[in-house]
């Protein structure tokens, strides 16, 4: 399993071509492609998805919550603090749900690499 962020899976709905959203179309071609609940939210709050986009995306699996997610969140969002480094509080609800599955991350998002260096998280691309 992998999961995939918001960046990557708009930039893969969209037909661009890169390192990311051909790990994404690897991933879901292979049924391994998971979401953190805040993606979903994320791409659900899009107000010009259709019907049959949104059925798509919610075939996706999404991950659980782990007992103690939030506190493990402000935790690790409080760490990145602590270096004087940007983390948006959606990117770091995703960064927490991927440590608790010990799942990669596909992104585009140049942010997570904070939540890699600091954070233990483990990114399927390098940037």
């Amino acid at each position: 399993m992998i999961a995939v962020d918001t960046s990557s899976l708009v930039a893969y709905l969209a037909g661009e071509r890169a390192a990311d959203t051909d790990a994404v179309d690897d991933a879901i071609g292979h049924n391994a492609a998971v979401l953190p609940p805040v993606v979903v939210t994320e791409l659900l709050s899009a107000s010009n998805i259709d019907r049959h986009l949104r059925g798509a995306l919610l075939a996706i699996p999404m991950l659980d919550l782990v007992d103690g997610y939030w506190e493990r969140a402000g935790i690790l969002r409080a760490r990145l603090h602590a270096h004087r480094l940007k983390s948006r509080l959606a990117d770091s609800l995703i960064a927490q749900s991927c440590l608790d599955h010990n799942l990669a991350l596909i992104t585009r998002d140049r942010d997570f690499r904070h939540f890699a260096q600091h954070g233990g998280l483990r990114l399927a691309l390098r940037h």
